[in-house]
């Protein structure tokens, strides 16, 4: 098995100045989502853990849980004997680079999504006190609210806009615009970056256009690389870092089909296209590929296919979640496999669009794919 390497390299997300270790930590499933909340003593000793590994980038969102994953880190950052502030501004061991999201709320039940200021600033300040934190240091989007423009969330309404469509780029002329709630809160020092998770290449331009975005969140693995057509070249284009959620196919490209049987009623997986009866036996072909080439390289499945999405560029940071210690070490030993171009050629040759089946979420709602919003002429503040 390929060994944990000694330290985690860092990188620059974006080029706004953020710095974050080159692998970050997905904490939603340790409180929501993929079955029952797991013990808190073990979930503060695995964050606790990780940046003492030194993979310092933690990824949450007010919506896991609801609420109760953000409570959870805020824990950690006590337990750590750390000042928080101080945690997410320097130091060596301890710095911390957090991330949380808005924009998704539970109500009775069912998803909304809202980008609209009051509900952005609102969202900040119960994140803030739900981390005991003053200050964020990435703060996305976590869906696009299509019913609100990008730039008014971003940057804010004026009535002093003039918008013209030039050779199919949106251009904006503004005189006077107000500031949008992210852009204060980034004034006030509440957020020190602005990330969108789940937008198209279009929305992205336009949110970029009004106030810089450090960091775009999508699903990128081996067995979801529909990004890579449009959404990833913008990113490049614009200097915006690419965070990279569910790298293994959520569980799927670490253990195949034995996942899937051992899933819990209340884990969502089992509802996912992908993991359904019909589909099943064309993906796990897949993983069995995967699984191996690992053996071949002398390495875990997990690791094989965090090492491909290393090797996509340094603008990469992909965040595998896990609820267990073996199973994060094990993560960071993909840092430390190195993988040819012939190897990456026939590993994507596996995992081909034409050989997954299923889509990544049922009817593909909430994701960059049905992510457009009005044009800011259009919007009238309440």
């Amino acid at each position: 098995m390929a060994a944990a390497p000694v330290s985690v390299p860092r990188i620059k997300l974006g080029s706004q100045g953020l710095e974050v270790s080159a692998q970050g930590l997905g904490c939603m499933g340790m409180s929501a989502y993929y079955g029952p909340p797991k013990p808190e003593p073990d979930m503060i000793k695995l964050i606790h853990h990780a940046v003492a590994t030194g993979v310092t980038f933690l990824d949450t969102s007010d919506v896991y849980g609801p609420h109760t994953n953000e409570i959870l880190l805020g824990k950690v950052f006590d337990v750590m004997l750390l000042n928080p502030k101080q945690a997410l501004q320097g130091g060596v061991r301890g710095k911390v680079e957090l991330a949380t999201k808005f924009g998704v709320s539970l109500v009775d039940g069912k998803r909304e999504v809202h980008g609209d200021p009051a509900y952005v600033r609102a969202a900040c300040e119960g994140s803030l006190k739900r981390l005991g934190v003053d200050c964020v240091d990435l703060y996305y989007q976590h869906r696009i609210d299509k019913n609100v423009p990008i730039e008014v969330t971003v940057r804010g309404p004026s009535p002093f806009v003039s918008v013209c469509l030039v050779v199919g780029v949106l251009e904006m002329v503004a005189i006077n615009m107000q500031m949008g709630e992210l852009k204060k809160l980034v004034e006030e020092g509440k957020i020190k970056y602005i990330g969108l998770s789940e937008p198209s290449a279009s929305t992205i331009r336009r949110a970029h256009a009004v106030h810089p975005i450090t960091a775009v969140q999508l699903e990128w693995s081996l067995w979801t690389r529909d990004a890579e057509e449009d959404i990833i070249p913008t990113c490049r284009e614009l200097g915006i870092g690419i965070v990279a959620y569910s790298p293994l196919g959520r569980g799927f490209l670490s253990s195949g089909t034995k996942l899937v049987d051992s899933l819990s009623e209340q884990d969502f997986r089992k509802h996912m296209p992908r993991f359904q009866p019909e589909n099943l036996d064309k993906n796990a072909q897949i993983f069995e590929f995967v699984n191996t080439m690992a053996e071949r390289k002398g390495c875990t499945p997990s690791q094989l296919a965090l090492a491909w999405v290393h090797h996509q560029g340094n603008d990469v940071c992909p965040i595998p979640g896990t609820t267990k210690i073996e199973n994060f070490n094990q993560n960071v030993g993909a840092l430390s496999v190195k993988l040819t171009p012939d190897e990456l050629a026939e590993l994507e040759s596996y995992a081909a669009a034409s050989e997954v089946v299923g889509d990544r979420y049922p009817q593909m709602t909430y994701t960059w794919k049905d992510s457009e919003t009005p044009s800011l002429s259009s919007w009238k503040a309440e």
